[in-house]
């Protein structure tokens, strides 16, 4: 009974886990497959302001400079230089900002990205996303969300105006918006349809080639981001700050931008491990009073033993290879479990998300479970190995 006592506790903690770390997978995978790790882009601009004369109190009320769209000084020197950083996975610098898509008399606001689809490829695979079309960008073919799509009434192969409503400087009360839109324009061929899964994103963003952005943007030559993925994302923070110390640029990490889902995270984390440690104790207290119930039934047996010549030290390893036996029994009964629950739910669970089982946490698992066994074992096994052999023969 105890040994299906642990094996109950086994699978209940492999189940939990596994679940846990599916879902917490399945977040992650969601959230970044459509996010660059860190983004790096130019320090905001400030105020200039000047320093109060001697013997002067200067009061100053604020307010932000608004930031205009520009590029990152010497950024081909920057991307080398990030190349050769062996904590960044992908480096892609883009060129990004504002502008209008018309198809008719309709007019949606987007965000051109212009990009090495080589290079951005390694930070968010598009390949994986396109639900329609060819993944190419150039010779004025572009990619568009499937719920921009939607609103245009566009499919692959239809043509598209792109406007960024630059007036290259001409600044004439008679500017409108329509003599905006028609200065710095495009006409395009959708290449290409992507659902990304974020409606906001499948919305408004517009792929195109780098050089016909930055020519759109007014941004010749120039970007305004550059995009990095690394190895473990639970240290983008920190290499966010490391970078942007080598750089000079302002640098921001995917943690940054979605601290709610790390403390989600963060909570289903500590939940899972309550658990686990429960259902631990549990067991222990299990395997404990099964032990300590043994000793008491068998002091008579104990105190022959002792006086046949067996040693404390052999009494207390006896106690302690029960307890171990209980866990690892019980472990290998409550491993099988998990993969019938597991494989139970992959078939006919919600099917949002798999549960992955791997053998390092069936591994760790049993190695809890074997020495939770051991350690339950050790006070019933020190009283067995100090039971005096004349006072146990005469236990009755």
């Amino acid at each position: 009974m105890i040994t299906l006592g642990v094996a109950i506790g086994v699978a209940v903690i492999i189940f939990i886990t596994a679940l846990i770390q599916g879902l917490q997978t399945n977040l992650i995978d969601s959230t970044l497959g459509s996010q660059a790790h860190i983004r790096l882009v130019s320090p905001d601009e400030v105020n200039l302001i000047a320093p109060p004369a001697d013997d002067t109190l200067q009061l100053i009320q604020e307010d932000k400079r608004p930031q205009r769209l520009r590029s990152i000084n010497n950024w081909q020197q920057i991307t080398d230089t990030l190349d050769q950083q062996p904590l960044l996975k992908a480096v892609s610098p883009n060129v990004s900002g504002p502008g209008f898509v018309r198809r008719g008399e309709a007019l949606e606001s987007v965000i051109l990205v212009g990009t090495d689809l080589e290079r951005y490829q390694q930070i968010i695979p598009l390949n994986e996303y396109l639900i329609s079309g060819e993944l190419r960008v150039g010779a004025d073919n572009v990619l568009i969300g499937s719920e921009l799509a939607k609103s245009l009434g566009v499919e692959v192969g239809s043509k598209l105006r792109l406007d960024t409503g630059q007036d290259d400087g001409d600044s004439s009360p008679s500017n409108n918006l329509s003599n905006k839109l028609s200065s710095n324009s495009a006409v395009v061929n959708i290449a290409g349809i992507f659902e990304l899964g974020v409606r906001e994103l499948d919305a408004r963003y517009v792929y195109l080639d780098l050089k016909q952005a930055q020519s759109l943007l007014g941004l010749p030559g120039g970007i305004t981001v550059i995009d990095l993925t690394v190895e473990d994302i639970f240290e983008a923070e920190k290499i966010a700050a490391q970078v942007g110390r080598l750089t000079s640029l302002q640098a921001e990490s995917w943690i940054k931008t979605n601290a709610q889902l790390l403390n989600g995270l963060t909570a289903q984390s500590l939940s899972s491990n309550m658990i686990v440690g429960f259902v631990a104790i549990s067991v222990a207290f299990g395997i404990a009073s099964v032990l300590s119930v043994s000793v008491v039934q068998r002091t008579r047996e104990i105190g022959i033993l002792r006086a046949m010549g067996a040693t404390r030290q052999q009494i207390l390893r006896i106690f302690l290879f029960q307890g171990a036996v209980f866990g690892l029994l019980g472990s290998i009964v409550g491993s099988g479990v998990s993969y019938v629950l597991v494989w139970s739910f992959n078939t006919f669970g919600p099917n949002i998300f798999t549960i992955p089982i791997s053998i390092n946490l069936i591994l760790v698992t049993m190695s809890l479970a074997t020495l939770t066994g051991v350690i339950a074992a050790a006070i019933p096994a020190r009283r067995a190995a100090a039971l005096d052999p004349v006072v146990a023969i005469r236990y009755v």
